[in-house]
């Protein structure tokens, strides 16, 4: 199948759509849905996997299209795999409901459809028209414009040959009824014993007393949205992290509690009520200390430490954690692989490390890359240890050097579930980290259902060890230290995928040392000739725009290979969309690394002050070089 470049060339250009192959439909009552059924529909395929913090974007992104275009659109997630976790049924159908996904979902285990359709990245997508005929090819996040532009013109299109059918999408879903706790995330403990836990699949944060089992309050109406005020009307959306801020500091600022309030990108104060001697018990309330509530994109600024938080895009931040060397809250900014810092006293908020390109690169915090940072905790001794999520990976950074470096992991596509020595121990996707008293750090080990023990010095020859102290666990996302039971240590365990709090003793006894091997991400491999290899980025400003130069050149492309040395020439970055690669003859197979960027602005001379966007992609592509094989590869930005 190609897709053309241009999708504002005629109807007879556009290639026809392949058929949608996978295990199983959800989402549509046990329904199979085939491209003749949709004929008459704008059909929007979304190539997701749920370990993917842009394809959640792309999920929000969608909402208000399929609301607006509810009897002219169908979406279709095509559920694409990363980890190996991520093939589980189950754990499919847990996380369509755990994010609210309300439309058709094909399960594509073994990427038959992401082949057939030539996708290279998570998220893409492709638009078909109402003759099931490709009109849009589109990588990335933040096309909600340019679908919007593009759906319109095609149901004028439908329209005008008569071939457009209205009527509402093939949709089934499942009641929900409230319960408890659903697809909880993060917990921490209060100084007065209570367990605080952000109640991610229900929109709100949730007080247990020390027991954690009986609830003292609900923080939240448990309605997705955005709202202030007292507990019982106030809005999160997939609220994450929740720190309680040190005494002294949340009598200075008015609040207790900082809750990363993800989906909103926003950081929420929480003012926890309190219970007074002969009077009535005050209010709890919300308020918003840090965050637009726009989803920060390229090309908007990043703060330094000065102007008012609330003025700043974030991007789900994910988690936080108090440092007392910085003297102020440490941020996961997992949307856009960076780690924040914001002091609550003097509203300062700023970039702490990382530079938005994903990716395992150590070493000073101003040049680290980070894959969907998701969880952080600061160890006795004042360093801040991250679980890097995307990455498989657990990190430690020195605030007082402000270095990076990497205790377990390998890289972006290196995962699995291997005990023993640090350096060739393997984790899948963790999304919490946990500093023991000891010094020792827990992993959440999110997608091995495990909790795992780092010791930093457990080898002989002081090396750092890896352990494991509990299997079989639903999807546990965080924990924090619990109160000792019988002298036996005790974690208390977010069990997400099952809806609970689950205590999980840190005893000598309970180690075990598994190996069940390294894996690696398994994506199609693209074959291309000996020869010189020509990449070319696709990208075709959308409608009504055109290439912005006015700061600088519109266009950057970052190119590097894994290994590194299978490039001998073309490698390195430059603006033009379209480079020649002079790859290694010695060397038949690598992973061909792509960082593309396209800023855009309003082509209307007229108006003074432009809308411009910065369209941004990364690609990992597996490559095998065979004779006969293509000489180019074309990856689509926006085509």
């Amino acid at each position: 199948m190609s897709t053309p470049a241009d999708p504002s060339q005629p109807l007879s250009a556009r290639a026809h759509g392949s058929p949608l192959r996978g295990r199983a439909w959800l989402n549509t009552g046990g329904v199979e849905l085939d491209l003749e059924d949709l004929r008459g529909k704008i059909v929007l395929l979304d190539f997701w996997t749920f370990c993917c913090v842009n394809c959640l974007h792309v999920l929000d992104e969608l909402r208000p299209l399929e609301e607006k275009w509810s009897q002219e659109l169908v979406v279709i997630g095509v559920h694409s795999p990363k980890f190996e976790f991520e093939k589980d049924p189950e754990a499919l159908a847990d996380n369509i409901e755990r994010y609210e996904v309300s439309h058709p979902v094909l399960d594509d285990p073994e990427l038959r459809t992401w082949s057939e359709y030539g996708a290279r990245a998570w998220p893409t997508l492709m638009v078909l028209d109402t003759h099931g005929r490709i009109a849009g090819n589109l990588s990335g996040e933040g096309h909600a414009g340019n679908l919007d532009a593009l759906i319109e013109r095609l149901v004028a299109e439908g329209d005008a040959d008569g071939s457009l059918r209205r009527g509402p999408a093939p949709t089934v879903l499942t009641e929900r009824t409230p319960q408890t706790l659903r697809y909880p995330s993060k917990v921490t403990t209060l100084r007065d014993g209570r367990v605080v836990v952000s109640d991610a699949g229900q929109h709100r944060i949730v007080v247990f007393r020390p027991d954690g089992v009986t609830v003292d309050e609900v923080i939240g109406e448990g309605i997705r949205g955005y709202m202030d005020g007292e507990a019982e009307q106030a809005r999160f959306a997939e609220p994450n992290g929740v720190l309680e801020l040190p005494e002294e500091v949340a009598e200075e600022v008015g609040y207790d509690l900082l809750v990363a309030d993800t989906a909103n990108h926003l950081l929420r104060g929480v003012k926890l009520g309190q219970d007074r001697l002969l009077r009535a018990r005050t209010a709890t309330e919300v308020m918003t200390v840090a965050g637009t509530g726009q989803q920060w994109m390229q090309g908007r600024p990043l703060p330094r430490g000065e102007g008012d938080p609330r003025g700043f895009d974030l991007s789900t931040p994910w988690d936080l954690a108090w440092s007392t060397v910085l003297n102020r809250s440490v941020i996961t900014m997992a949307g856009i692989h960076q780690m924040w810092m914001f002091d609550p006293v003097v509203q300062g908020l700023a970039v702490l490390a990382g530079t938005t390109q994903e990716g395992l690169v150590d070493g000073p915090v101003v040049g680290s890359w980070w894959a969907q940072p998701s969880g952080v905790d600061e160890l006795p001794d004042g360093r801040l240890v991250i679980a890097d999520s995307e990455t498989s990976a657990v990190r430690i950074l020195d605030p007082r050097v402000m270095r990076v470096s990497t205790l377990v992991g390998e890289g972006l596509f290196d995962y699995g579930h291997v005990d023993g020595a640090a350096a060739t121990a393997r984790l899948q996707h963790p999304l919490g980290v946990t500093a023991l008293p000891d010094g020792r750090i827990a992993v959440a080990d999110t997608y091995n259902g495990a909790i795992r023990l780092i010791d930093e010095h457990g080898a002989e020859d002081d090396s750092a060890t890896v352990v494991t102290v509990a299997t079989d666990l639903r999807e546990p996302s965080d924990a924090c230290v619990g109160p000792p039971v019988d002298g036996i240590g005790q974690l208390i365990v977010v069990e997400s995928g099952a809806h609970r709090l689950t205590w999980v003793p840190v005893a000598k006894a309970a180690e075990r040392v598994i190996d069940e091997g390294a894996q690696r991400s398994e994506r199609p491999v693209t074959e291309v000739g000996p020869g010189p290899l020509t990449v070319r980025v696709l990208f075709t400003p959308p409608e009504g725009h055109k290439l912005d130069d006015s700061l600088g050149p519109s266009t950057q492309v970052s190119i590097t290979t894994s290994p590194a040395s299978m490039i001998r020439d073309g490698a390195g970055t430059g603006t033009e969309l379209e480079r020649v690669l002079d790859l290694d003859p010695a060397m038949t197979e690598g992973v061909l690394h792509v960082n593309a960027r396209a800023a855009s602005c309003d082509a209307d001379p007229t108006v003074e002050f432009p809308a411009c966007h910065m369209h941004q992609q990364d690609w990992g592509v597996p490559i095998r070089v065979v004779e006969g094989g293509p000489d180019h590869l074309d990856l689509s930005l926006l085509a």
